[in-house]
C-alpha cells in the first residue's frame, strides 16, 4: 500500500492524470481497471478518475511495493548524476529558466542520454511530488540558449500555454552569409520529409506543408557576415535555419541547409562545426494570472564563447540592440 497526499503543487489535476505521472509505465487499462476494482480510492472512497484533485486529498494505492516500482519506468532509468553546470537565468516556485550550451539535448532521444530535462529533474523534483519537472520549448541539440522549464502544476500549465498560444515572443540570434542590410518578415510553407529529418520552404502550399512566419532585423553588417535579430512567430521544426536558407543568407556553420563552402572555412578558422544559432531573449505578456512573477518580464541570455569569438572575428561585435 502506497499513500499520496496532495500538495498544492499537485492540486488542480485530474486523478488520472496524477496516477499516469506517478506510475508512468502503467497502461491506463490497468488504472482504470484499478480505480473499477477499489485497489485505488480517493479520499477513502470509490472514483473513476475524472476528479479534480484539491490540496489536503489523499490518494491511497492498495497495490503491491514490486508492482509500484514495476510501473515507475522514469524512476528506474534516472540513476545517474547529470553532471551538468547550467547557467540559471531565472527561478522561482514555478518556472526554472536555463541557458542551454550547444551540443546538449534539450530532452532525451535515447534512455542513456544526457539532456536538459534530466538537470531539470535532478535540481528540482521534490521528494514525495507527484509533479515531474519539464522543460516546456525545445531547441535543436546545436541551438544554444533559452530553456524554459515547469517545476510546478502551475509552472507547467502556464508555460505550456503560453508557448501553445505565442504569447511568449521568442527572439534568436545568428550569424548568416552575406549583407543583408533591411529587414524584413517572410512568410510560407514548411515541409518535412520524416525519412532525412529535413524541411524545405516554399511560397506555395503543399500536402502536409505547414504555415511559418519568420522576421528578422540585421544587427551589425560586415564585409563577409551579418549579425542578425530574428522573431520566430510560429516556431517550427529547423523553421529559422530553412527559411534563411531559402534566400541566400544561410547560417554560419549549418551544414544541413546552408553553404559548405563557406562553413569549411569557418571550420577552419573558428572550429565552427555547427550553426550558430542562439535564443537570446524571451519577452513574456504583460497580463498573466498565474506565474504573474514573470508578467511583462524580458529574460536574456549571452550568446556562448565560440559565437561571440566568431562574431568579434567577422567585425560583427557592436553591441545588439532591437
Amino acid at each position: 500500500m502506497r499513500e499520496l497526499n496532495i500538495t498544492k503543487n499537485e492540486a488542480g489535476q485530474r486523478l488520472d492524470k496524477l496516477l499516469g505521472k506517478y506510475l508512468d509505465a502503467a497502461p491506463k487499462s490497468f488504472l482504470y481497471k484499478m480505480l473499477r476494482k477499489k485497489n485505488i480510492k480517493l479520499n477513502q472512497k470509490k472514483a473513476d478518475g475524472k476528479e479534480i484533485l484539491r490540496e489536503g486529498d489523499v490518494v491511497v494505492l492498495y497495490l503491491a511495493e514490486d508492482t509500484i516500482k514495476q510501473f515507475q519506468k522514469e524512476k528506474n532509468i534516472r540513476n545517474k548524476k547529470t553532471n551538468l553546470k547550467l547557467e540559471h537565468l531565472y527561478e522561482d516556485e514555478h518556472v526554472l529558466i536555463l541557458n542551454k550550451p550547444a551540443g546538449l539535448l534539450s530532452q532525451k532521444a535515447r534512455p542513456e542520454d544526457i539532456s536538459v530535462n534530466d538537470y531539470v529533474l535532478e535540481c528540482c523534483e521534490r521528494p514525495g511530488s507527484m509533479i515531474k519537472p519539464s522543460v516546456c520549448n525545445r531547441l535543436d541539440r546545436n541551438t544554444s540558449g533559452i530553456i524554459v522549464a515547469g517545476i510546478s502544476l502551475e509552472g507547467l500549465q502556464t508555460m505550456a500555454e503560453l508557448f501553445k498560444t505565442r504569447a511568449v515572443h521568442k527572439y534568436y540570434l545568428t550569424i548568416v552569409k552575406g549583407q543583408v542590410k533591411s529587414g524584413d518578415r517572410i512568410r510560407g510553407y514548411l515541409c518535412k520529409n520524416e525519412k532525412t529529418n529535413t524541411v524545405t520552404f516554399s511560397k506555395k502550399k503543399s500536402a502536409g506543408a505547414v504555415w511559418i512566419e519568420t522576421q528578422y532585423e540585421p544587427i551589425t553588417v560586415g564585409e563577409e557576415a551579418t549579425l542578425l535579430k530574428v522573431w520566430l512567430i510560429t516556431g517550427r521544426t529547423h523553421q529559422i535555419r530553412s527559411h534563411l536558407a531559402s534566400i541566400g543568407h544561410p547560417i554560419a556553420g549549418d551544414y544541413k541547409y546552408g553553404d559548405r563552402k563557406w562553413n569549411d572555412s569557418l571550420k577552419k578558422r573558428f572550429g565552427i562545426s555547427y550553426q550558430l544559432l542562439h535564443s537570446s531573449e524571451l519577452v513574456f505578456p504583460e497580463q498573466m494570472e498565474r506565474c504573474h512573477r514573470l508578467a511583462g518580464k524580458t529574460i536574456t541570455a549571452k550568446p556562448p564563447a565560440l559565437f561571440m569569438r566568431v562574431q568579434s572575428s567577422l567585425g560583427l561585435d557592436r553591441k545588439a540592440v532591437r
